[in-house]
């Protein structure tokens, strides 16, 4: 079933991003008196195929869903003829040009607006923003936040629920500027707190993981030791452990919750350790041997299992929904945010100062989009509004064959007064052809690992 919720999650996100990024073309070109002669949404061999009312153009969806095309008029894929000449691409002017280029990654950032302004209209549900952890020496200690500490502002903004200016703060703190903290303790005290990361600290930094590299967590409830996924291949298969069984002592130790738990396996890989659970009504003696696993720097104990999840009352629980124009406001901001923090990140990676393992490909992409898929509208509105984004500033990058690389080549043009020669066209085809295989050899690469790991 995960299998065919990513199948599903993936193919329905490809389509919608592919048909908003060639609609931006297609519209556009028609809106300027270029004729499009194919509206092609998937690659190979066409699944369906019409023509428009006009007759002019040819829509098809086709069998990969990996992309799409927009095919139009243009002297360089062919004759034209006469009567036609003034509507071909290539007989343009450059603003034309540029204009139909750039509408592609234009409409993908539009929708992201519209899918961000849809989700604060319905309202995100999320954690209260209150600190249930300060992991000692941390970022987040150093700078006087504690557990139970209330988030009231980050910079002046109201923080209704837990990471919601994680886009924000990602911005600033990579940019070496200090967050500033608002908090409320003790249920009446105001205090201020400036967080800052600098060096190694920065470099450690991601989008998915900052509150990890500040050094906080959020208040939750506490996990039962209750166990909810058995790894397959795991010491915990191996001695026979079930989703559902409890365990209620280790090395005759009473155990009450999941950290507990933790707290008994890491310290002790490669020692024997023997776990009484409880599954039903029948009390089971295992004896597991804890694998050692590098985290952090040291080695740990790790026998494979994961907790079941615990349900989140209402005292742990918040909401965000606002006004149509506050979400508006609220929406451009996260585009803007989000499209700033990928160049960032890419500029980073460049300079080997992130590591390259952030990288994700289409296997990573399928696995949240069936994630999103099955959790709700909601998540899966805000899955599609980062990949648009994404696919938005990607595709604005000089790199030939991509909008960008058109988009250099026409400001080539505008400084030497006349159009780059075919042969540096061909030659700057190959180049953009090879980054982009390399792209995403690296990007495969990285989903495997993710897979075996």
């Amino acid at each position: 079933m995960d299998f065919l919720f990513s199948l599903l999650g993936f193919v329905l996100a490809i389509g919608i991003l592919v048909t908003v990024h060639e609609f931006g073309h297609f519209w556009v070109a028609r809106r300027l008196g270029v004729k499009v002669l194919k509206f092609s949404i998937g690659f190979g061999r066409p699944l369906v195929a019409w023509r428009g009312r006009d007759g002019e153009t040819e829509y098809s969806i086709a069998m990969i869903p990996l992309g799409g095309y927009v095919k139009m008029l243009d002297e360089s894929e062919g004759e034209v003829d006469s009567g036609e000449v003034h509507r071909a691409f290539n007989r343009k002017s450059l603003s034309v040009r540029s204009a139909v280029v750039v509408a592609g990654p234009a409409f993908n950032f539009l929708f992201a607006i519209l899918a961000y302004w849809a989700i604060f209209s319905i309202g995100i549900d999320g954690i209260k923003p209150v600190i249930g952890q300060v992991a000692p020496g941390s970022v987040a200690e150093r700078a006087g936040l504690a557990a139970g500490d209330r988030v009231l502002t980050i910079d002046g903004r109201l923080a209704h629920t837990w990471g919601e200016h994680r886009l924000y703060m990602m911005n600033r703190l990579l940019d070496g500027d200090p967050v500033e903290f608002v908090v409320e303790r003790g249920g009446a005290e105001r205090v201020s707190a400036s967080v800052a990361m600098e060096g190694e600290l920065a470099d450690a930094l991601s989008p998915a993981g900052i509150e990890q590299a500040i050094g906080m967590a959020p208040a939750l409830p506490e996990l039962e030791a209750v166990v909810g996924e058995v790894v397959a291949g795991s010491p915990a298969a191996a001695a026979g452990f079930r989703s559902g069984d409890r365990v209620t002592a280790i090395n005759g130790n009473p155990v009450d919750g999941w950290r507990e738990l933790v707290e008994a396996v890491m310290p002790r890989p490669g020692e024997s350790l023997e776990f009484t659970l409880l599954r039903g009504d029948e009390r089971i003696e295992v004896v597991v041997v804890p694998e050692p696993a590098e985290f952090d720097g040291r080695t740990i104990g790790r026998i494979g299992v994961a907790p079941a999840p615990a349900e989140a009352g209402e005292e742990f629980l918040a909401s965000v929904e606002l006004s149509p124009v506050e979400g508006l406001v609220r929406s451009v901001e996260n585009t803007w945010l989000m499209s700033v923090l990928t160049l960032k990140m890419l500029y980073r990676m460049l300079k080997l100062e992130v590591s390259t393992e952030n990288l994700s490909g289409p296997i990573t992409i399928a696995h949240f989009a069936g994630q999103s898929v099955q959790i709700g509208l909601v998540p899966f509105l805000t899955f599609l509004a980062v990949i648009s984004v994404s696919l938005g500033v990607l595709n604005l990058l000089p790199i030939p064959v991509l909008d960008g690389g058109h988009l250099l080549y026409y400001a080539i043009e505008l400084v030497r007064g006349g159009p780059v020669p075919e042969r540096v066209m061909y030659w700057g085809q190959q180049v953009g052809i090879l980054m982009l295989a390399m792209l995403m050899a690296l990007a495969f690469y990285n989903d495997i690992l993710r897979l075996l790991g």
